[in-house]
């Protein structure tokens, strides 16, 4: 019962965010551009919620230039002609972008922008933009995992904080991470959330092989009593701390009915879980859908004004995260060094991008250092792009520089993955 009033409470709170949109069109002037947006699921998904309350977010920032209208938010849109249906439905009721949320998503939008060639149509996490050749259509994403490896940065220094004896005695220990499908945004998000746990032990003098990642993936995006039992396995088979890439409250309440770390994704619940919510990350959408708006406004070609894979960063407001603190330690002395040492790591993360986050030397893949790679940039299943570079003396794997959606799934030790799921 817990779990569902943590899910009850999140959906609430999130659809009354969501009903503040439209409120804006009256105030809208002539040449305001109107939006559309299409979600996999509603508010009740901490993922879409993100999207909308982003969406709501920009509306406010945009004021007159902008128009989103309550029957512009389609939400339940599935990843099949559904989502065709629903981009033409925008499109007759005059919008002029049209935004989709979900990756399945993506082959019907691209062909919703080859027959409504007037309308400028932008797909979330998509990778088939680099591709396409087509003018009206747009990828978008954000270097999410700078935020992950923050995340997992403080997720570190919990377990320095709460199991410094077993530590100090070489004593091995195990974080878990609940996954939806075994795809490169989800392995890209917590191998970089694994990676941040590890240099905050080093950060501390402990070896980074003392902590371990079992990952269990539930085969769907969003699946409340799924997202639970994989949590829920995971701490059973000792994770002392616990993260996840799925869409629902199951994880986080499960942790908190367990008594158990929690890290989470596009949400932050330390009202709903107290004693447990240590800290989040998210891509927050406003400055994308900003940026394309005021394209749009002021008559600009979209490619130029925003790439066609476009990446949002900390810098761009786009990659957002914080640390519960409370819930990291009561000693003020021990606080103080914690935020000092993340304000550090924090500001090579910024400075450096993926040379901090997938720094080669911090990782092996088979026992042996990773020295070339050959990664998917363009959706179609095939290495198509080195993505090892060597910079400033560090070879790194170059994250979301050559397409704005992860294509870093790479199986690196330390990491065990208890199933895997590529879905249908």
């Amino acid at each position: 019962m817990k779990k569902i009033r943590l899910v009850s409470l999140l959906a609430l709170a999130a659809a009354s965010v969501a009903g503040l949109a439209g409120c804006n069109s009256e105030a809208a002037d002539s040449n305001a551009v109107k939006i559309g947006l299409i979600c996999l699921h509603d508010s009740s998904s901490t993922y879409d919620a993100n999207f909308i309350n982003a969406m709501n977010e920009a509306v406010k920032d945009l004021g007159k230039k902008v128009i989103f209208e309550k029957n512009c938010l389609l939400t339940g849109v599935n990843e099949d002609t559904a989502c065709f249906d629903a981009a033409k439905d925008l499109v007759e009721k005059g919008c002029k972008v049209i935004v989709a949320d979900s990756f399945g998503h993506q082959s019907h939008m691209l062909n919703a922008a080859k027959e409504f060639k007037e309308v400028q149509f932008c797909h979330a996490t998509g990778t088939n933009a680099k591709t396409a050749n087509q003018s009206n259509y747009h990828n978008a994403f954000a270097s999410i995992y700078q935020g992950r490896f923050l995340a997992g940065y403080a997720a570190g220094l919990k377990l320095v904080e709460d199991h410094k004896a077993d530590l100090d005695a070489q004593k091995a220990l195990k974080v878990g991470y609940v996954g939806a499908f075994t795809y490169a945004e989800v392995m890209s998000g917590y191998t970089s959330w694994f990676l941040g746990v590890r240099n905050a032990l080093r950060d501390y003098n402990y070896s980074d092989s003392l902590v371990t990642m079992d990952v269990s993936f539930t085969g769907s995006w969003y699946d409340p009593e799924g997202e639970g039992s994989a949590a829920d396995a995971l701490i059973k088979d000792g994770a002392v701390l616990v993260s996840q890439h799925a869409d629902s409250m199951g994880a986080p309440g499960t942790c908190e009915k367990a008594n158990i770390p929690n890290i989470t994704y596009n949400v932050e619940t330390k009202d709903q879980c107290p004693k447990t919510y240590l800290g989040y990350s998210r891509i927050n959408w406003a400055p994308y859908y900003k940026a394309v708006v005021n394209a749009v406004y002021e008559g600009k070609a979209i490619e130029n004004e925003v790439n066609a894979n476009w990446t949002g960063t900390i810098a761009t407001g786009s990659v957002e995260y914080n640390v519960n603190w409370d819930n990291l330690t009561k000693d003020a002395t021990k606080l103080a060094d914690y935020k000092a040492k993340f304000a550090a790591v924090e500001k090579d993360v910024k400075e450096k991008g993926a040379a901090k986050v997938f720094d080669c030397s911090t990782f092996t893949v088979s026992g042996a250092a990773l020295t070339t790679y050959q990664a998917d940039t363009d959706g179609d299943f095939q290495g198509d792009t080195e993505a090892i570079v060597t910079k400033n003396g560090v070879s790194y794997f170059n994250e979301s520089a050559d397409a704005s959606a992860p294509y870093f799934n790479v199986e690196i030790d330390g990491i065990n993955l208890k199933n895997r799921n590529y879905g249908d």
